[in-house]
């Protein structure tokens, strides 16, 4: 690991590659980085986000400065920029449901070879299509937390965060063993792993 200078660290990035952007709406988008790129004036990048944010807002300054020959997001609605030059053939926006584009980058991330989405099922998307069914479902799944609150927002301790978190999400009632029921509020947002919306039961501590 090496630690580099702003102007450095962007210089490294030639015309023409592609670019992963974290942030939302340009909340947690690395700004200084952006503003970089505007002023070494890199051309023709494939952005890869969530969004593409608005007028001189994070991602959207590289739009504002027509530096982006694509954008693969998974809406442009809050930005008229890109929405004009997207209609003008100015650039090229490949839209991509939320859900199907992060999980395309962890599939990237993970070393898959793709994905199977449920996107589209139903509709003129889906014909001439092959479908396929592979995923694991179950009835129920029931799960051991470290601690849980009286929402049921759940938290794992150590080596119990592996399948846990996983199954909760992958079946159709969610039963929870928690060591430690904690009143709404102790845990803190940033180390809940599995959301209330998810648990259907939390079983009492006698």
């Amino acid at each position: 690991m090496r630690t580099l200078a702003l102007d450095q660290s962007v210089a490294m990035i030639p015309d023409g590659a592609s670019l992963m952007i974290g942030g939302f709406m340009a909340v947690g988008t690395p700004e200084r980085a952006i503003d970089e790129i505007v002023r070494q004036k890199k051309r023709d990048l494939t952005v890869i986000a969530n969004d593409t944010a608005a007028p001189g807002r994070g991602i959207g300054k590289l739009v504002d400065a027509k530096l982006m020959r694509k954008a693969i997001v998974s809406h442009i609605g809050l930005n008229p920029e890109t929405q004009r030059q997207m209609m003008a053939g100015e650039l090229e926006v490949e839209l991509v449901p939320q859900g199907t584009l992060i999980e395309r980058v962890r599939a990237g991330g993970y070393g898959l070879g793709g994905i199977l989405t449920q996107t589209g099922i139903g509709t003129t998307v889906e014909e001439g299509k092959r479908r396929i069914n592979v995923a694991l479902r179950a009835d129920f799944a029931l799960v051991q937390a470290f601690l849980a609150d009286y929402l049921g927002n759940l938290s794992y301790a150590l080596t119990a965060r592996n399948f846990n978190p996983v199954m909760a999400m992958a079946a159709a009632t969610v039963i929870v063993c928690a060591e430690h029921i904690v009143p709404t509020g102790v845990i803190s947002p940033d180390h809940i792993m599995t959301p209330a919306p998810v648990v259907d039961y939390l079983i009492a501590n006698s």
